[in-house]
């Protein structure tokens, strides 16, 4: 069952389960999608039709394919998917996801509801085992019809500690690019970043050669780096440190906005649609109002809509009172280019 709370022209919730409610969307709708499904074994949200409590992580994957299925479908055919997914391990008493991302970690939920009464051994997974689940999942779209276009570990400084000593505390998690088609929109400017100089460059230049700007591009050609001379800008690199930000209502998995704005910036235009599946509090759609995008967000959970209006509300553009025009219609050409 799936219900639509049109706030006007821009935003568009619906509430409803993914697998079902992208069905309503027209092909092509949207340019671009942004999302963070639940993730495997992580806690219980309270509610029967949700993702990521599956029995085994084959059954988990199979259900995102069907989701992402019906995402492609969705998505104009110069579109792209950024998709966010942390991992779990294996244990004797079931699974156990580590680097949580946000500050708070509900060990009510998954100690008591995932903890003994969960034994699953998979094929071939030994207890303390990474599972592996990003990457499983990334494999199983590209099977499925997506191009798998890049992997982007969002490195977290300020990662949650964990209390373990025969391994490292995780501090990552994945950002999967994936397009719909071989050729696609991609803005690579619009998420340059600056350049690093002198000591310990990434580049190989150094400012106190004397080189001309000329000279830097022309060096910047004949190599793996692409280099903007004028603002001292570069191509972004696929390691993205973005801090969590605790977020203080009910929801606790909620990604910073920085991470959604770099996704929707590099794969949208001002005025297309982003899309996002598993809109949880609508982060996706805080940023990609402040971006000058429309949304579309599909949320399960009643109570995180009730949470993410006044938060959309409070993003920049009055959505009660807002009119079609504060967003201008999509430019035939405004930087970017086609893959």
């Amino acid at each position: 069952m799936t219900s639509d709370i049109q706030l006007n022209d821009i935003v568009t919730l619906i509430r409803g389960d993914a697998r079902t409610a992208l069905q309503s969307l027209p092909d092509g709708a949207a340019r671009c999608c942004v999302t963070s499904p639940p993730y495997f074994g992580l806690r219980d949200y309270g509610h029967p039709d949700q993702i990521g409590l599956e029995p085994d992580p084959a059954a988990y994957v199979a259900e995102l394919v069907a989701v992402f299925r019906e995402v492609r479908r969705a998505l104009a055919d110069d579109g792209s998917l950024w998709l966010n997914l942390g991992d779990s391990y294996a244990s004797d008493g079931g699974t156990g996801r580590q680097g949580t991302r946000g500050q708070r970690f509900d060990r009510r939920h998954t100690q008591e509801t995932l903890g003994e009464t969960r034994k699953w051994p998979g094929a071939g997974i030994k207890p303390k085992d990474l599972i592996g689940i990003p990457w499983m999942v990334a494999f199983a779209l590209r099977a499925d019809g997506w191009h798998l276009r890049e992997d982007i570990v969002w490195h977290k400084p300020n990662a949650m500690p964990e209390s373990v000593r025969d391994r490292c505390t995780r501090a990552h998690e994945y950002v999967f690019h994936f397009t719909k088609s071989p050729r696609y929109y991609h803005d690579g400017d619009a998420i340059s970043e600056a350049a690093v100089s002198d000591h310990g460059s990434g580049n190989g230049f150094r400012r106190d050669h004397r080189l001309s700007f000329q000279d830097l591009d022309g060096k910047a050609r004949g190599s793996d780096t692409a280099w903007n001379g004028i603002g001292g800008r570069r191509n972004r690199r696929s390691v993205w440190t973005i801090p969590t930000r605790p977020f203080k209502g009910a929801h606790f998995a909620t990604f910073p906005a920085d991470l959604p704005t770099l996704c929707l910036r590099a794969g949208s235009e001002p005025g297309d649609v982003v899309l996002d599946p598993f809109a949880g509090v609508c982060t996706t759609g805080v940023a990609a109002l402040a971006e000058g995008r429309r949304f579309v967000g599909i949320e399960l959970n009643p109570a995180n809509l009730v949470l993410a209006r006044p938060r959309l509300c409070q993003s920049g553009f009055g959505l009660i009172h807002a009119r079609p025009a504060a967003i201008p219609p999509r430019p035939s050409e405004v930087g970017g280019y086609h893959a």
